[in-house]
């Protein structure tokens, strides 16, 4: 049987992160995976819980959560409720959240403590999980899905200026069709850690195995933000999804029965790395 347990610890600016543990009856002492959502996404995305029944149907914990400031909220963890809290996230705070996360991950008071600790992060969610697996020795094993390899990919360049000039841009969101505000305060926290946040940099001290999950059809982060990783690290293993694009065949709402395939392969391809062994 599945179990799904639902917390909530605080984060960043004392504002609430909303988590859930998904893992299969007898196996409350499993190694434990935490998963990092992307810009604009959410633990309750598209097809993530069926993510974390296929990880936990296959012997692993999963913990997924909601960062602080990503625009829901814990009473409606579906819909960007808060905008006032996106528009006021920045990097540094998804990084405190990240570390809360794990210290409750790691703490053993709500859950057996798991003896290893296998971190995934997609999108925006890899490049955060790259820099934190570079630092953080609580980590046995990252994995990235559809990763950038720099943070101010995530908009364009020409957009500096007017941002800088009426210190907030709007993001169209397709799906809810909401205006989405990111505030001057993104761009300067990241000025301001040029140096710890360079996601690049990070992977030239990943110690630990890595694996480095990519479609080859994905539009929204180019396959050669993948491949730059790749070389940057000390060995990590590239593995590439034939026609795959950044969401691997995923969508929100996602309304199926079975996973995308492609999504499928994803999944078992982590979960043979986490079990087994992994390049460094």
């Amino acid at each position: 049987m599945i179990i799904n347990q639902t917390f909530t610890i605080t984060g960043a600016e004392g504002k609430p992160i909303l988590l859930d543990l998904t893992y299969k009856t007898g196996n409350e002492r499993a190694p434990m995976v935490v998963f990092v959502h992307g810009f604009k996404g959410f633990k309750d995305w598209g097809s993530h819980n069926m993510v974390a029944e296929y990880f936990a149907a296959h012997g692993l914990r999963y913990l997924k959560f909601n960062f602080s400031h990503n625009g829901t909220t814990p009473e409606n963890p579906t819909e960007f409720g808060d905008l006032g809290a996106f528009g006021d996230n920045t990097f540094s705070k998804e990084f405190e959240d990240l570390d809360k996360v794990l210290t409750f991950a790691k703490s053993g008071t709500q859950f057996p403590a798991p003896v290893s600790l296998s971190l995934i992060g997609h999108s925006r969610g890899g490049g955060t999980a790259i820099v934190q697996a570079a630092r953080d020795q609580r980590i046995d094993k990252l994995i990235t899905w559809a990763s950038i390899a720099r943070f101010n990919s995530l908009w364009n360049p020409e957009d500096e200026d007017e941002w800088r000039k009426k210190g907030v841009i709007y993001n169209f969101n397709t799906r809810t069709k909401q205006y989405t505000p990111l505030k001057i305060d993104l761009l300067h926290d990241l000025e301001r850690h040029a140096r710890s946040y360079d996601i690049l940099a990070a992977a030239e001290k990943i110690n630990i195995p890595w694996l480095i999950i990519h479609g080859d059809e994905d539009i929204n982060v180019n396959l050669d933000q993948a491949k730059e990783l790749e070389k940057r690290s000390k060995g990590a293993e590239l593995f590439v999804v034939t026609h795959a694009n950044h969401v691997f065949g995923s969508e929100h709402p996602y309304t199926k029965d079975d996973l995308p395939l492609e999504l499928q392969l994803v999944c078992e391809k982590s979960i043979e790395f986490i079990n087994g062994g992994g390049a460094v």
